[in-house]
């Protein structure tokens, strides 16, 4: 289970968030990230194939490294933008000697707030 210093509990466990930072092409990804990117950006920036790229995001926002953010458009065709999701990632050994991961969290804006919450909403649509 990874443990939310802000006090939620995230639905990433241990060997996905293990998996994800494991993979070079997603290492590649979190590397390049210093500002909110759409997914074909992130494919040519890391010059990672679009199919490719789709699937280690995926990866990375299972693990709860990366969010997805709603991009609005004023042409109403809106977009997907993806943002780092922690500051530090740590893993050390519980009371009962497990492995534990930590992720600590950044501070979020009134502005992505909203966008988190706009994305869980798409989602359940």
């Amino acid at each position: 289970m990874v443990r939310d210093p802000l006090g939620a509990e995230d639905p990433a466990e241990l060997q996905t968030v293990l998996d994800a930072l494991n993979d070079s092409d997603c290492r590649r990804i979190v590397r390049q990230l210093d500002e909110p990117m759409t997914a074909s950006e992130i494919s040519t920036e890391c010059d990672i194939p679009t199919s490719t790229t789709y699937r280690k995001l995926e990866r990375l926002t299972d693990a709860s490294i990366l969010t997805e953010q709603t991009a609005i458009r004023t042409d109403g065709h809106h977009t997907s933008e993806y943002t780092l999701a922690f500051e530090e990632v740590k893993v050390f050994l519980d009371e009962q000697r497990q492995f534990e991961v930590s992720i600590s969290r950044p501070t979020q804006s009134a502005e992505e707030q909203l966008a988190g919450l706009w994305a869980e909403v798409r989602k359940e649509t």
